[in-house]
């Protein structure tokens, strides 16, 4: 996942059900019964992106990663801090404006989840003030974590730095978007610092077909 474009990522998705049933039965001239079950693409993607860890929201709820939040739904993911004063603050109120196109899909099966790079600093209560500062909405979860468990999620999601002096600097997180659709395995990024309709048409590449995307503003 680090680095891929949208396209890419959708590729990669497409050709993960045949590398599981590759990886399933090994040598084509075995016996079939000497092997597992062919795993399907969502379970692979599952298993090598998507740790099931402990979250914390900015509601002072426990969540699980994957059963809690993702699995099933189509989610929006981003990096952020509270005392951030570089690319979160324009992210941040970028999403609220998306969170408004897509008001009629938030809360049922479009989320956000912001989760911070600072959890040693960002208790709940400090998320829920940031939350409540920039006006979001149901549906929209800020999270944080034990620091090793954060730390997995990033590296996991593919917002690490390739250059490990600037992964180290925290204030230069990622300004990237990662979007997706669990259930149909589709997942893309994009910028987070673009205009807000143009992220809602990012996303619109893993909603299902002919379902209303934008309200009326």
């Amino acid at each position: 996942m680090p680095g891929m474009t949208r396209r890419r990522v959708l590729a990669g998705s497409a050709v993960l059900p045949v590398a599981g049933v590759m990886e399933a039965h090994g040598d084509p001239g075995a016996a079939p019964n000497r092997f597992a079950p062919p795993v399907p693409g969502r379970e692979v993607m599952r298993r090598r992106y998507f740790p099931d860890l402990l979250l914390t929201t900015h509601e002072g709820r426990q969540v699980r990663f994957y059963n809690d939040l993702l699995k099933d739904k189509i989610v929006v993911l981003n990096l952020m801090y509270a005392r951030c004063t570089g690319a979160c603050p324009l992210v941040t109120s970028n999403l609220v404006k998306v969170q408004r196109l897509l008001r009629e899909r938030m809360g049922h099966d479009l989320f956000i989840y912001s989760l911070t790079v600072k959890p040693e600093e960002d208790t709940p209560a400090e998320l829920k003030a940031y939350a409540a500062m920039h006006g979001t909405g149901p549906g929209w979860l800020f999270l944080t974590g034990k620091p090793d468990d954060v730390e997995l999620l990033r590296h996991k999601l593919g917002f690490a730095d390739i250059n490990p002096a600037i992964d180290r600097d925290k204030s230069r997180h990622s300004g990237m978007l990662r979007y997706g659709n669990e259930r149909l395995a589709l997942w893309g990024s994009c910028q987070g610092q673009a205009r807000p309709e143009w992220i809602v048409e990012e996303i619109s590449f893993v909603m299902p077909r002919g379902a209303p995307m934008a309200a009326t503003s």
